[in-house]
């Protein structure tokens, strides 16, 4: 039985910081709630709303800006067009009026303390990333309706989790790394071009490129705007950002107006080894300190991790010309396809898996990418990806302060750098002499998952959260 239908924009959506999960997520489950509350013709007879927050997204929801996102998708607002730099003062207004336009148009009584509750001590059974909404009708009447964050910005309603979203007949169903080989071998296609084929089912050719390349520009844009702002990142940690000044430094002398005058003064800097490294950690960590600003970035497959593929793919831009393009293209589209086996046999979310679930499937992702549109077979593709996998096997997620900035922006640089190092080794060896499958390190990752202690899974309940001695503001 086919798990789940994921497409290539399932796994690469257009969003907002500091997370898929927590802030993207919850984002889409407000859209879904005020969408419900339209069907059941219920919007103009709201009084009041509530909202619970469980378990991962009340320990750490204030530091990724859940309850930001939440209000913004109650409002109406989209994130993929919604100003980034408006966040603040539509926030405040909310706050200072005790007001909210629901869905734009429907004004409600709104108190940020009373209405919006974190429950830190509760969780509920299907996933910890949960929020239920309750509204208040005019009658004494109420609708109320609980969603699940599962990585990613993947949202599911309870009740429908088993339910199969725009369900299509795929050419080529793949649920697991061995389906991907079995059609590959099969048909002689390149991982890419199968996943070309299955997202024809969802629409034309054209259609999936353009959209494809528009967010290779989002991820570009965001990677040049990271590069080029200085300054702290909010949050109360006082974490200063790095990418420009590294910029400035690796840049020297070289001139540039704009992005592809910026690849060419990139590849005018040299192609030493210290030199592509130290590129490939600017990059990385140019998104995600964006990321940490609220910035538009792209899920890859989640913000937490969004920087590890975009710097991969700089590197691959910029030092083994893959500026065109087919080639950005195939590159996100293998991607995308290991990303969606990870999704389908294990998890996509941290607060499920540990960042395993996240720098480490970004990093497979990546790995498995460059493979690829480096000339790689399928089947060294695929031990790529089970190689970058298996070096975060255990990888725990415990963000200081329920922020997404320390540790999680470095480890965007230290997962671009072990996919290309996997990559590399995939490239110079035979996979027939391979000993783990990538089937094999999607299972033990899972494994993994299940056995972490939940204090390592997003709460800030254990290791570098609770050991670094730092004051953090009321938010």
């Amino acid at each position: 039985m086919q798990r789940e239908q994921i497409s290539v924009f399932d796994m690469f959506k257009i969003g907002i910081g500091p997370s898929s999960s927590h802030t993207l997520g919850p984002w889409r489950a407000a859209q879904q709630f005020v969408q419900l509350l339209e069907q059941e013709q219920a919007l103009e007879l709201v009084e009041g709303i509530k909202i619970l927050l469980y378990g991962s997204l009340a320990k750490t929801g204030k530091g990724h800006g859940t309850d930001i996102a939440i209000l913004l998708g109650l409002s109406g607002d989209d994130p993929v067009t919604f100003d980034v730099n408006a966040i603040d003062s539509k926030i405040n207004a909310i706050k200072t009026s005790h007001k909210l336009m629901l869905a734009g148009n429907t004004q409600i009584d709104f108190r940020f303390d009373d209405d919006l509750l974190f429950l830190f001590n509760e969780s509920l059974p299907f996933h910890p990333n949960a929020v239920t909404f309750q509204a208040l009708l005019m009658g004494d009447k109420a609708l109320s309706a609980t969603f699940y964050s599962i990585g990613g910005g993947f949202v599911v309603r309870e009740g429908e989790q088993n339910q199969q979203k725009n369900e299509v007949d795929l050419p080529f169903p793949i649920d697991t790394a061995g389906d991907l080989l079995h059609w590959c071998m099969k048909t002689g296609l390149k991982i890419s071009e199968v996943v070309m084929e299955n997202e024809l089912a969802w629409r034309s050719e054209q259609e999936t490129k353009s959209g494809v390349l528009s967010i290779f520009r989002v991820m570009r844009e965001c990677m040049y705007r990271g590069c080029h702002t200085k300054g702290n990142l909010p949050g109360g940690l006082n974490v200063s950002r790095r990418a420009a000044n590294l910029n400035k430094k690796l840049i020297g002398d070289n001139t540039y107006n704009n992005f592809d005058e910026w690849v060419c003064a990139i590849r005018e800097t040299g192609e030493g080894f210290k030199n592509i490294l130290d590129w490939v950690s600017c990059f990385a960590l140019a998104v995600n300190e964006e990321n940490a600003s609220f910035g538009r970035v792209v899920t890859a497959p989640t913000n937490g991790a969004a920087g590890v593929i975009p710097a991969v793919l700089m590197y691959y831009i910029c030092f083994c010309d893959g500026y065109a393009d087919e080639k950005i293209i195939q590159f996100i589209f293998t991607a995308s396809e290991i990303g969606s086996i990870f999704k389908k046999g294990a998890t996509i979310s941290a607060a499920m898996g540990g960042c395993q679930a996240e720098i480490g499937v970004s990093s497979a992702m990546a790995a498995a990418a460059l493979t690829e549109c480096l000339g790689g077979t399928q089947r060294q593709a695929m031990m790529a990806a089970e190689i970058a996998m298996e070096h975060h096997l255990g990888l725990t997620c415990d963000p200081i302060g329920g922020l997404v900035q320390v540790p999680c922006i470095e480890r965007n640089t230290m997962g671009a750098i072990k996919a290309i190092t996997a990559s590399q080794l995939a490239l110079q060896s035979n996979p027939e002499n391979a000993k783990v499958s990538l089937d094999a390190v999607v299972k033990t990752m899972w494994q993994t998952a299940q056995d972490m202690n939940s204090k390592y899974k997003e709460t800030s309940d254990g290791g570098l959260a609770i050991n670094i001695p730092l004051s953090l503001p009321e938010c």
